[in-house]
């Protein structure tokens, strides 16, 4: 897919995600969207994406850090219901309960006996959701072997996107097989007809990104809402403000003179 198409496309797309929000806080609707998959597969990329236009107050993303001594005490889906959505909100999880099945099964974070409750009691758990009008939609990203550990490489020789690589997903490559008996156990337990597992082949980033958003787009029964036009008023003539001198309060420095000092300076 060409740049110039892809960028089109996905500019078409998130201008339907915008009158997608429009309707969720009209009606009231509750979206839940669940990204999962392999280390590098493009779940971070795909979420900006489709946040990028949305109202933050509307549409928020869901990032938990490792649970804290309290949180692994206590039932473990309570610490992901308080960030499920209110009325007329939007959550987009990167990434999700469903540590519990991948990373955590992987790497020996959790027993044997949280590990199967967790298989046992996620399609229980994930119905209540649905029954009670949550739409919920779950995105798995796939990337071949190949594509992961030259995604990985270009990120470690990126210093602004090294941060992305943390220990887990070093050690993603040498766990590949490990990674892939737990997504097969997955599927065969939490694929429900009530919240399907969708998969995104993610070896082409603009593609999978089209792909999931379309998708997206087409499993919320959204409608066109009518808005009203804003009206922006005439400003009303002064009533004999004075702003005090600009000497009297400290502004950033001219950084961006600087710049342009330098650009004109080695452009000669």
């Amino acid at each position: 897919m060409s740049k110039s198409l892809y960028e089109s496309e996905l500019k078409r797309l998130q201008a339907q995600l915008v009158e997608m929000q429009a309707w969720v806080q009209a009606t009231g609707a509750r979206v839940v969207v669940i990204f999962e998959g392999r280390d590098g597969a493009g779940k971070g990329s795909a979420i900006k994406r489709v946040a990028e236009y949305l109202n933050p107050r509307v549409a928020r993303i869901v990032a938990l850090p490792t649970p804290s001594a309290r949180d692994k005490t206590r039932w473990y889906f309570q610490r992901y219901v308080p960030h499920l959505p209110a009325a007329g909100e939007i959550v987009l999880m990167d990434r999700s309960w469903y540590n519990r099945a991948g990373v955590e099964r992987v790497m020996g974070y959790c027993t044997n006996d949280e590990y199967h409750r967790f298989l046992h009691q996620t399609p229980i758990f994930e119905r209540m959701l649905v029954e009670d009008g949550i739409i919920l939609l779950k995105y798995w990203f796939s990337v071949s072997d190949v594509e992961q550990e030259s995604r990985f490489r270009s990120r470690g020789n990126d210093p602004m996107r090294r941060w992305k690589l943390s220990p887990n997903d070093v050690l993603s490559i040498t766990k590949w097989e490990d990674y892939s008996r737990a997504k097969d156990t997955m599927l065969v337990h939490t694929d429900i007809p009530e919240a399907p597992w969708i998969g995104v082949d993610g070896d082409d980033k603009r593609r999978a990104r089209i792909n999931m958003i379309a998708h997206l787009l087409a499993r919320v029964p959204y409608q066109l809402m009518e808005r009203e036009a804003v009206v922006i008023p005439e400003r009303p003539r002064s009533g004999g403000y004075e702003r005090p001198p600009r000497d009297e309060m400290t502004f950033v420095p001219d950084h961006a003179a600087e710049v342009e000092h330098r650009h004109k300076k080695h452009s000669k």
